[in-house]
């Protein structure tokens, strides 16, 4: 088919292959990033809209007066800085980069203004129409990215409020490295309920009006879940520990379940460009990949890029906040808000010298504002990718990262020489006086003093193992400085563990080796906790066999597991629940939102002072009253007969479309997983129902240099039209832990074409 549309310089070739990737061919790079633009509108247009709008604060507009409050809070977060030094930090040419994708967005939403029935089905049930695009509309939005730890500071203080503890605090969430939490001086712990709801608002996704399902990433009933359900894996290996002799490079992102996926494959191809993979479909270039020379792969490194501060107002003008020895105003901005079937509305943002006012308590005369690097030139997520991604070599790498900004990730390398390496990037303020762990006074004795740079962020290249993975696990090397206090709180272990323990132990790894990796279901942790039931005795009838089934499973968290279904239902429902309550006072446990997974596996082990006296017999008696509990509750889930019980039939998929409570039809099948948020191929669940809420809906695996044997999964499909043949194509693969070709040469495309398209000038 071709598409004659305006902004080309000149003809630009798309072929789709049979798994919906595109290959894009232009002769210019400018028409290669119009094209990405265009088929990304053509595959992905509702999904792209959204972001947008819920990102822009314009949701209103389209869907009515119910959006006014979180077009608000997003508005709040949007990049209100100088728009040159934004561009400039991503690259001499990032303004041209998004201004011809856009172009190329808005190219394709003028083509449906002449074949209206091409408009995806979405725009009718809605009934509205798809934006057009400005060049900052890439880069202005912040609230999509992965940024932490405001929701940590603000938990950590009510629950130190609530007399929960420092010590006590630890089980909420690991501090590493080693660290004693500080409460800064000045700071009431005695902070309202709903500080965080417009941030929050912010940063949420578009739940449209009527839609009775629970967000996937809310708590559910039972204990708190495990701190952290959004992550990735990634490894890169050297080629000495490699079947071919050549690297491989593997990477996965976390990230919780949608129809269509988060990431979208593409391949873009011009004079001096020719990179394929993953990337987020509203933004120009590819985060996860590889071009002619290198490959390159991200998780995230939990760097901590945010403060609350805690500001007194003018008891006599609220407009008014103390800062040192004087009185600060408040910055209100005024801004017009579109609202469909209304008037446009006024409203104010309000703004101190650190952020924008999520939560003022007019009684007490308090002021919250959220201070993030959001607001600094180069923050825009991922979109730092179109430097890197045309890297050839480690020191231009390197190089490309210096200015990374958000989110902070751990970069894995590796290149057709041979090399490989790991780098961790983005921005994090040298804070004065305070360690970022709790609130802080916004009266200037808290501040930022500029960021760490590119060469204070630990890196390696070539490590004597062979190999290099992360996991969002802590990762800081033996001896770094404690002063460069880029974060303390890390995700489990476990993962990491895991995949050290199976890339150890094979020094001849293939392609398929990394497949098998990427889709382990063993959990290392669940391994360590059955390792220490075997020293518990039964007492009863139930408790025999309950550890009986236990210690006889080998930590396999399969579908069809029985094993794995008794083990997840006692650790997550019900022993983390006693435990906690045990180690807790009551006033904390009812502010506790999250606990610390390896320091409770560490307590089972090793009873110590979380059981008190007699350490080993209340830990026992625990084990045993919660196994009861749990054993129990899977009868009444799966029946009474043990040999019948499977993990897959509680442990499910739900993959959501927005419009999925109107439309079934717009979402894949709920299926049968295994898996659980301590397993390589992690899926994590709610505990009120044990549906899956985040995981690798996107895995690659890369061979480097032969780089027609690498392959990527994206489930559900590829696309986002609901009529496109590879809407849904690659759920079953995806399940079954199956890949498809990434193919790369121009002779594997043309052999496996499905469809060609045409860009051309008008």
């Amino acid at each position: 088919m071709d598409y004659r549309v305006k902004g080309l310089r000149g003809p630009v070739e798309l072929i789709i292959d049979e798994w919906g990737i595109p290959h894009l061919y232009a002769e210019n790079t400018d028409d290669v990033f119009f094209a990405q633009g265009f088929n990304a509108a053509r595959d992905r247009l509702f999904q792209i809209d959204l972001w947008r709008r819920r990102g822009l604060g314009q949701l209103a507009e389209a869907f009515g007066p119910e959006y006014v409050e979180q077009d608000q809070a997003a508005r709040l977060f949007l990049y209100r800085g100088d728009l040159e030094r934004e561009w400039a930090s991503y690259g001499p040419d990032a303004e041209q980069i998004a201004t011809q994708f856009t172009t190329g967005i808005n190219a394709y939403v003028d083509w449906l203004d002449d074949h209206p029935d091409q408009l995806p089905p979405e725009f009718g049930m809605l009934d509205y129409r798809p934006a057009k695009w400005a060049p900052e509309d890439v880069v202005r939005v912040r609230s999509h990215a992965i940024i932490h730890n405001v929701t940590s500071e603000l938990a950590r203080a009510r629950f130190l409020h609530a007399g929960g503890g420092s010590e006590a605090d630890k089980l909420r969430r690991r501090i590493e490295p080693e660290h004693d939490i500080e409460i800064p001086d000045g700071l009431d712990l005695d902070i309202p309920s709903g500080v965080l709801r417009t941030f929050a608002l912010a940063a949420q996704q578009v739940v449209f009006t009527g839609d009775p399902r629970e967000p996937l990433l809310r708590v559910g009933e039972g204990a708190p879940p495990p701190a952290d359900q959004e992550g990735s894996n990634n490894w890169t290996i050297h080629g000495s520990r490699t079947a071919t002799g050549r690297p491989i490079l593997a990477n996965d992102p976390h990230r919780a379940y949608s129809t269509p996926s988060l990431r979208y494959v593409a391949h873009l191809v011009a004079p001096g460009l020719d990179v394929i993979g993953a990337g987020e479909p509203a933004l120009p270039g590819v985060s996860i990949g590889h071009n002619d020379a290198i490959a390159f792969g991200l998780t995230i490194f939990p760097i901590d890029g945010q403060d609350v501060y805690v500001y007194d107002l003018d008891p006599d003008d609220h407009t008014r906040y103390r800062y040192r020895d004087g009185w600060e105003n408040l910055e209100i901005v005024t801004e017009s808000l579109a609202v469909r079937g209304e008037d446009e509305r006024k409203v104010d943002l309000t703004f101190t010298r650190h952020g924008p006012v999520v939560h003022t308590d007019v009684q007490r005369s308090k002021a919250y504002v959220v201070r993030s690097t959001w607001s600094e030139p180069g923050t825009a997520a991922y979109f730092g990718s179109i430097g890197y991604m045309r890297a050839r070599s480690w020191p231009e790498f390197r190089e490309a990262l210096a200015n990374w900004g958000a989110p902070g990730e751990n970069q894995v390398y590796a290149d057709i020489e041979g090399n490989i390496g790991w780098k961790a990037a983005g921005f994090v303020p040298k804070r004065v006086g305070y360690d970022g762990l709790l609130p802080v006074p916004g009266d200037g004795r808290y501040e930022w003093d500029g960021f760490f740079s590119s060469a204070e962020f630990p890196e390696i290249f070539n490590p004597d193992e062979g190999f290099w993975a992360t996991a969002n696990q802590f990762n800081l090397p033996d001896g770094y400085p404690a002063e460069r206090a880029l974060s303390y709180e890390w995700f489990d272990p476990g993962r990491y563990q895991r995949m050290v323990e199976v890339l150890a132990a094979n020094e001849n790894v293939t392609m398929q080796d990394a497949m098998r990796l990427q889709t382990d279901v063993n959990s290392l942790a669940a391994r360590e906790v059955v390792g220490a039931l075997r020293d518990v005795a039964p007492d009863d009838d139930v408790t025999t066999r309950a550890l009986e089934l236990l210690t006889c499973w080998d930590g396999e968290t399969s579908a069809e597991s029985a094993g794995a279904a008794l083990f997840e239902v006692w650790i997550m429902r019900h022993f983390a629940r006693a435990y906690l309550r045990m180690a807790v006072p009551p006033a904390g446990m009812r502010v506790l939102e999250t606990f610390d997974y390896e320091g409770m596996r560490e307590s089972l082990r090793k009873p110590g002072p979380v059981f008190g006296v007699d350490a080993e017999r209340k830990r026992d008696e625990l084990v045993r009253s919660s196994l009861r509990a749990a054993y129990a509750d899977l009868e009444g889930m799966l029946g009474d007969d043990p040999a019948a019980w499977r993990w897959g039939d509680l442990h499910r998929t739900t993959i959501p479309h927005p419009l999925g409570f109107l439309d079934p039809s717009l979402e894949p099948p709920s299926l049968p997983m295994g898996g659980s948020g301590t397993t390589v191929n992690v899926a994590g669940y709610r505990l009120s129902d044990f549906l899956l809420t985040a995981g690798a809906s996107f895995r690659t695996v890369i061979d480097v240099g032969e780089w027609d044997n690498s392959v990527v999964i994206n489930t559900p499909g590829q696309s986002g039209n609901p009529s496109s043949k590879h809407y849904l194509d690659l759920h079953d693969r995806w399940h079954q832990g199956e890949y498809v070709p990434l193919l790369y040469s121009r002779e594997a495309v043309e052999q496996h074409a499905d469809e060609r398209h045409r860009l051309l000038p008008e």
